[in-house]
């Protein structure tokens, strides 16, 4: 099916966005870009196979492996002997993916060759034996045999940097749906906060959602992550569930929310919320 011509404007600006020199507005781009899935993916690969800079090809093929479509496998595959060892970790990103679908074993082989190539940088072969990793023991068993006292095997054996300033901002997003749909709220405060500390409102609709249905007060990292980010439209949100829980902290943070965004009593929103709710506000 086509893609309409207004989606494909907003994709097309997206992925403008990968080249942009803000951390912040390449990482939202490339949040978006996963929400839009598989539309996006055949300009992905585009820009993938480009000449452009190295931090929009990257946010290309950080956004190919969380959408997961296989049409982005073969260009990863040959990106592999990429010069700059980031586009080819990022590629092993996407490869990754598919190693126990049906291409998965042109992607086993490719990534197993980049494991064994003592030429290759550190960093590659580390990640495609991470990669690996994820297969049965009698898969790995020969390989891991054949990197006998090669360092890379103990380099990939440590955990990956799993904090919350090291994870793209889609992965955050993800961990935010994921435990939200499966009624964990710690991890969903804890990838909200961790978004927050990036400066990220990517997910400030789902810290507004969980306001408006909450019955017991959010655990901390939610109102610490309300305190750094939450805007204005937060407020009335955050009254309401002040009015059922009494939770002190959430007073606090709409303190600090009013005081960033300039409001005072005179502003219509927090005349209301003094009218409706009783609010105490600065």
């Amino acid at each position: 099916m086509p893609v309409k011509a207004s989606a494909s404007r907003t994709i097309d600006a997206l992925v403008d966005d990968l080249s942009s020199a803000s951390d912040v507005v390449r990482e939202a781009a490339i949040a978006r870009l996963t929400v839009i899935g598989g539309r996006a993916v055949e300009r992905l690969i585009t820009l993938t196979q480009s000449s452009t800079s190295s931090p929009a090809r990257l946010g290309a093929f950080r956004a190919l492996e969380a959408i997961g479509d296989p049409r982005a496998l073969a260009p990863a595959l040959r990106a592999l002997d990429d010069s700059d060892a980031r586009i080819a970790v990022a590629a092993i990103g996407v490869a990754r993916r598919f190693l126990k679908d049906a291409p998965g074993a042109k992607a086993v082989d490719r990534l197993t060759a980049a494991a064994l190539d003592r030429a290759r940088p550190d960093d590659v072969r580390v990640a495609a034996l991470r990669a690996l990793r994820g297969l049965e023991a009698s898969t790995l068993k020969p390989l891991l045999k054949s990197l006998a006292d090669d360092p890379v095997v103990e380099a990939s054996a440590r955990p990956a940097a799993a904090a919350g300033g090291e994870l793209p901002l889609a992965e955050l997003l993800a961990s935010v749906e994921t435990a939200r749909d499966r009624q964990r709220p710690a991890a969903r405060a804890a990838a909200h906060l961790a978004l927050a500390k990036r400066g990220s409102r990517v997910a400030l609709y789902d810290l507004r959602e969980w306001l408006e249905a909450a019955r017991e007060p959010l655990p901390a990292s939610a109102v610490n992550a309300l305190s750094l980010v939450g805007d204005a439209s937060c407020l009335e949100p955050i009254a309401k569930a002040w009015s059922r829980t009494r939770d002190q902290r959430l007073l606090e943070a709409f303190a600090a929310i009013a005081k960033r965004e300039g409001l005072t009593r005179r502003h219509a929103v927090i005349r209301k919320i003094e009218k409706n709710w009783k609010l105490s506000t600065p």
